[in-house]
């Protein structure tokens, strides 16, 4: 079996959407997740960490452009818009606030497979864009989502790696408890200190005594990452 293209987000509330899309992402090699309404699709964004999101803007509890809007606040995945509603307005309301592309419906599935094709070899580019971050003897690669130190890799997880990279990229600025959250989990975690007091915790037990003393704790705040020069 061929490995996964990657995790496909798709947030309509159309039984028949899913039960035309899902057989039709798994088909194409992709992990299809389901979302029926923003709540849900927030969620799912911010636990799951998909590839790319598909969404409707007519869903039961909140409009589709503000579950973008939601969505760009922590994530910048690529989102195709699957939508009946074929103004031009609303086009451009949606590729404003930050859509990559927006697919009408009726669609033919080959134009949407070849759109999301094209969405992830854009953001592939642009991660591949990103070099390697050196503190130290510690290097972050954000392409490889590797962590070495002293040329031996680090064990960390997909979060522990994505907390290290936040605070590196922003090396020397203090992040608050709510920024770390909002970037790593999402609006609905923004009061889960504690959650994110573990995560730091087992960062600075993977990385060790001296790089961990890079993470400085500013108390009541939040972190931040020292220069270390």
């Amino acid at each position: 079996m061929s490995p996964s293209l990657g995790t496909i987000l798709v947030v309509d509330d159309e039984p028949q959407i899913h039960r035309f899309l899902t057989p039709a992402l798994t088909a194409a090699n992709y992990l299809p997740l389901r979302a029926e309404r923003g709540d849900e699709a927030l969620r799912l964004a911010a636990a799951r960490a998909p590839d790319a999101i598909l969404l409707d803007l007519g869903l039961p509890d909140m409009d589709g452009h503000l579950v973008l809007a939601k969505l760009r606040e922590f994530t910048d995945v690529p989102v195709i818009i699957l939508s009946a509603r074929d103004r031009e307005a609303e086009k451009i309301q949606a590729l404003d606030a930050g859509a990559d592309d927006y697919v009408e419906k009726p669609f033919a599935l080959g134009e949407l497979l070849a759109r999301i094709r094209t969405a992830l070899r854009h953001r592939l580019r642009q991660d591949n864009a990103e070099k390697p971050l050196t503190l130290g003897g510690l290097t972050i690669d954000p392409v490889s989502h590797k962590v070495t130190l002293d040329n031996i890799v680090l064990p960390l997880t997909k979060r522990e790696h994505a907390l290290l990279l936040l605070l590196a990229r922003n090396r020397g600025r203090v992040l608050t408890h709510r920024q770390i959250l909002t970037a790593l989990w999402g609006p609905a975690h923004t009061e889960d200190v504690a959650y994110l007091r573990v995560y730091i915790g087992q960062l600075r037990r993977k990385l060790g005594p001296e790089p961990a003393a890079l993470i400085i704790t500013e108390p009541g705040i939040g972190y931040r990452l020292q220069d270390g020069e």
